[in-house]
């Protein structure tokens, strides 16, 4: 038997910029519990795009969002003996939290700079609509293209 459905918890707007994405952000980037570096981690990073780009850092964080945030995905369901990736619709505000994941996980990866300038530079990238993480939402665009004939396996 199931057990009832966890409820959702309602997150807490930063305290810079009052917005509940950057919280968000902020909860997505942060290590161990450590929040305050988090922080210190998301706002040099906002600062350094909005010196670069020469416009708004949320309206930047935005728009970056929304260029890596992918509309579909692939997950693999395992039907008679044999694993299908089978595409599925995202909803608008999971691909923003996936979209988060990748753009952290691209910055992580890189080596031999501070973490500020690391996020700092894929944000730019993102904002741009080049780089790793938009490369990553094409290609999993282009892997649900592929599997659309299995498509009717959702369910």
């Amino acid at each position: 038997m199931r057990r009832r459905r966890a409820e959702k918890r309602e997150i807490q707007p930063d305290f810079k910029y009052n917005n509940k994405v950057v919280a968000k952000f902020i909860n997505i980037i942060m290590l161990h519990g450590k929040k305050t570096k988090a922080e210190k981690i998301v706002y040099g990073a906002l600062d350094i795009v909005k010196s670069k780009l020469h416009v708004d850092e949320l309206e930047a964080l935005y728009k970056a969002l929304d260029n890596v945030r992918p509309q579909v995905i692939v997950r693999p369901r395992r039907i008679g003996g044999a694993t299908y990736q089978i595409p599925i619709e995202v909803p608008k505000d999971k691909g923003f939290v996936i979209a988060m994941r990748w753009i952290r996980d691209i910055a992580r990866s890189k080596k031999g700079k501070p973490m500020q300038i690391k996020l700092a530079e894929e944000l730019i990238n993102a904002y741009k609509g080049e780089g790793a993480a938009v490369k990553k939402r094409e290609d999993t665009h282009k892997m649900a293209e592929a599997n659309k004939a299995f498509a009717h396996f959702r369910w």
